[in-house]
């Protein structure tokens, strides 16, 4: 081999998670090779046919998380590594010429690839959050025990239990009941799901090439009995909770082709098969003790992490499989969200921990900006609720040290990562702080969207009510009321009039990379890219920009739309721009039809344009649109059933830019969680290679059913880490009009005479409009013919 030793000139932005697309990873690149010198952690550079191939052994296994492990060359990352079966070796095909200029390679995850970079201007803010704003506390806390004593219990059916589609390997079906004693009828159900961890502890004194069942000397982690606090607060006041394990997932799905939502899928679903049937005709570990007890058609789902994005995917499959399960509420708990996944129908909360070192651009974001107006009716309400000082782990207490049976750890990574989620920083949540702040919003959740109890809506409807049991925590949520409460003015997404906007101030909707690019990792969740959509589009929203205080955007309301009495705020999210001045604010005047107005600074009822705490790296500060929220009691004099126009003026500071969405009018509710969009699903395809020219994999898209509005779904080629790719890369958007149920997307397979194996591949769908995503993936295969 050939050694290199020139400096490293290019550098690859890296996107959370994630590196700027899979093209960057698979596109095909010159010829070189180069090699290390001796270390504990060898490495090399090869040339291969596609570019280089870069290889990284390591002495230990690498860490079981939920982000996926990236390459540095020269400290700088590359691109996703595939992981070995054992975890101790870590690859990665890429055209990226640094990789010729190796002098290091280094395991990387998305946390640490910013340390060293100053984010974006904009000033400290630290010392504002830790005395931020706080909204009244609840009369009724959530996160208190209620009137039921609670009984648990275990069931394990088996280490290799059940074969799940998807994974292909078998799982264990284990769980962890929390039951109220006494409690009347049938219940209500919650089931819990953790996420990405290791899956097994101990001393391995005989290895093994398979790491489920865990080898010789070794212990399942139990990561699923780490919700007790939640669990037995939901359980004390009347609901059925199960915890279940996904120990085999985590041991294989580093080899799935979707990272293993569809398996975590198909283990939610199997223990609801188990539970329909221990509640009505008994059986099983115990015989009659639940028949009777379960409500199987009033369901709720919580998933951590990865299990984030299992328990959305269990939603979607159950609808399409006639929603034999009342799933009504789903909670994503610091979730993955690779695949771009909307969840319409079903009441949703995203609870995102602003120190996550783990999932640390916050990707879970997403699922709201991607369904609150996917489909046209659609009636759940849905928020994100953002816990600042929380991190990714401790949520779980068996993930958390000093609380957990098997090795765990801080995932932020302890000192010198930004003080904001330093350990010792005074706005960091220590454990059980953190813990309480789960208890209180997954229980309120729950509590609310599956037992109707509306004392806890102000806890999710963006209006800043507290519960007492959260403690010190700083909590901000964005909610979408339902739409039988809500009345949109405007989503800012698209282009204004062209009057809307006078004085010297402007308004553009941006997406993406148009609206912000920092060298902070991560620091994006609205537009950062997602691992298997990296061309898909994501939030547009308007960037209104001014030069003085005489700048105006002004909205005029529609006749039908001027009556505003039955609501009870105004509400849009907004961020401020970090390229723009430290401080921002805007006022937001109503005026009715007889010109009277009422003049609210943002300032006064948010801070919303107030910067988020960091401003070193890895991630920080995060940019995310928080809410605004005008009660409309407080416009004193204005006619509400008159209102004509709402205007944005800038004259609180003479120079600023800002973020905006999602402008409406709207009073608590729970809704109507109930949708009757097409589905749409992708097929399979198996084509021979050919030995000259261009052959096409030709993937048919296909609709449940017409409709009468134009159905749009992003397909985009998921690439195996391979040294020669026959497969060219493929990313377009898939457009039903009305009336039309089949599309064709054709990816380029290029032919050769070499012999060589079979290639798999895959298509994967993602931020549908107007449909809901059922088979979100499907499976190419090229049969080499030489």
């Amino acid at each position: 081999m050939e050694s290199w030793s020139v400096d490293e000139r290019k550098t690859v932005r890296v996107l959370g998670t994630f590196t700027l697309g899979m093209a960057a990873v698979l596109a095909i690149g010159p010829v070189v090779a180069s090699a290390a010198p001796p270390a504990a952690n060898s490495w090399d550079v090869q040339q291969v046919p596609t570019g280089y191939r870069v290889t990284l052994r390591l002495d230990e296994p690498v860490a079981m998380r939920a982000a996926r492990p990236l390459l540095a060359v020269n400290g700088k990352p590359i691109g996703v590594a595939q992981q070995s079966a054992d975890r101790r070796t870590l690859t990665l095909i890429t055209s990226d010429k640094a990789a010729a200029e190796a002098r290091d390679v280094q395991l990387v995850w998305p946390g640490d690839a910013g340390q060293g970079v100053r984010s974006l201007t904009g000033g400290p803010t630290d010392a504002y959050w830790l005395n931020a704003r706080k909204g009244p506390l609840l009369k009724d806390d959530p996160g208190k025990l209620g009137r039921y004593k609670v009984e648990t219990a275990e069931y394990n059916l088996g280490d290799q239990a059940v074969l799940l589609p998807g994974l292909g390997q078998k799982s264990e079906v284990v769980g962890k009941v929390y039951a109220p004693v006494g409690a009347a009828g049938q219940r209500p159900l919650v089931v819990f799901l953790h996420g990405r961890h290791e899956a097994c502890y101990g001393d391995e004194s005989a290895p093994s090439d398979k790491p489920w069942p865990c080898p010789k000397g070794t212990k399942p982690v139990p990561s699923y009995r780490g919700y007790d606090g939640p669990a037995k607060a939901l359980a004390s006041n009347g609901y059925q909770v199960v915890s279940i394990s996904s120990n085999a997932i985590n041991a294989y799905d580093n080899d799935a082709y979707d990272s293993g939502a569809q398996a975590r899928a198909e283990l939610v679903l199997d223990h609801l098969a188990l539970w329909k049937k221990w509640s009505t005709v008994g059986g099983g570990p115990f015989g009659t003790k639940y028949i009777g007890k379960f409500d199987l058609q009033n369901v709720g789902l919580m998933g951590h992490s990865r299990g984030g994005e299992g328990v959305v995917r269990a939603a979607a499959v159950n609808a399409d499989r006639g929603s034999q399960y009342g799933v009504r509420a789903v909670l994503p708990l610091a979730p993955v969200d690779f695949a771009r996944s909307a969840v319409p129908g079903v009441a949703m909360s995203v609870l995102l921990p602003y120190c996550d070192g783990d999932v640390s651009d916050l990707q879970g974001q997403k699922y709201y900006d991607d369904t609150r107006n996917s489909i046209t009716g659609d009636g759940a309400a849905r928020s994100t609720v953002t816990v600042l000082g929380a991190n990714h782990n401790f949520f779980n207490t068996e993930w958390t040290p000093g609380q957990s049976v098997a090795p765990s750890m801080d995932d932020w990574g302890g000192e010198g990562n930004g003080a904001p989620c330093d350990a010792e920083y005074a706005g960091r949540l220590k454990a059980k702080e953190q813990q309480a702040v789960g208890t209180a919003y997954l229980a309120g959740f729950f509590r609310l969207q599956l037992g109707g109890e509306k004392q806890f809506l102000p806890l999710f409807d963006g209006s800043d009510a507290r519960a007492a049991s959260a403690g010190k925590a700083v909590v901000r949520v964005v909610a979408q009321a339902p739409l039988a409460s809500r009345r949109d003015v405007t989503a800012f997404d698209k282009t204004l009039p062209k009057d809307a906007v006078t004085g010297k101030a402007t308004a553009v909707v941006c997406i993406g990379e148009a609206c912000l690019v920092t060298d902070s990792p991560g620091s994006a969740p609205h537009w950062d890219a997602a691992y298997y959509a990296q061309h898909a589009p994501t939030l547009a929203v308007t960037k209104l920009s001014w030069t003085d205080k005489s700048g105006v955007l002004r909205l005029n309301l529609p006749t039908v739309h001027r009556d505003v009495r039955k609501y009870a705020a105004l509400s849009f999210r907004a961020a401020p721009d970090p390229t723009s001045t430290p401080k921002t604010d805007l006022t937001v005047r109503v005026v009715d039809g007889r010109g009277r107005a009422a003049a609210v600074p943002v300032s006064a009822v948010s801070d919303a344009l107030t910067r988020l705490p960091g401003d070193e790296s890895v991630g920080l500060p995060k940019n995310l649109l928080r809410t605004v929220r005008i009660p409309l009691s407080s416009l004193g004099g204005v006619n509400l059933r008159d209102v004509r126009t709402i205007e944005l003026r800038t004259d609180r500071v003479a120079k600023g830019s800002a973020y905006l969405s999602d402008l409406s009018f709207s009073a608590p509710g729970l809704g109507v969680s109930a949708v009757t969009a097409p589905k749409v699903a992708v097929a399979d395809v198996t084509v021979k290679e050919g030995d000259q020219g261009t052959t096409y994999a030709s993937f048919v898209v296909r609709l449940s059913r017409p409709t009468t509005r134009p159905v749009v779904v992003y397909a985009e080629t998921s690439l195996p880490y391979a040294d020669v790719m026959p497969v060219g890369d493929v990313a377009q958007a898939v457009v039903f009009k009305p009336g039309q149920v089949r599309q064709t997307v054709r990816v380029p397979v290029r032919a050769n005479t070499r012999d060589s194996d079979d290639v798999k591949f895959y298509l994967a769908l993602s931020a549908p409009r107007e449909a809901v995503l059922t088979r979100n993936f499907g499976h190419g295969l090229i049969l080499d013919d030489d």
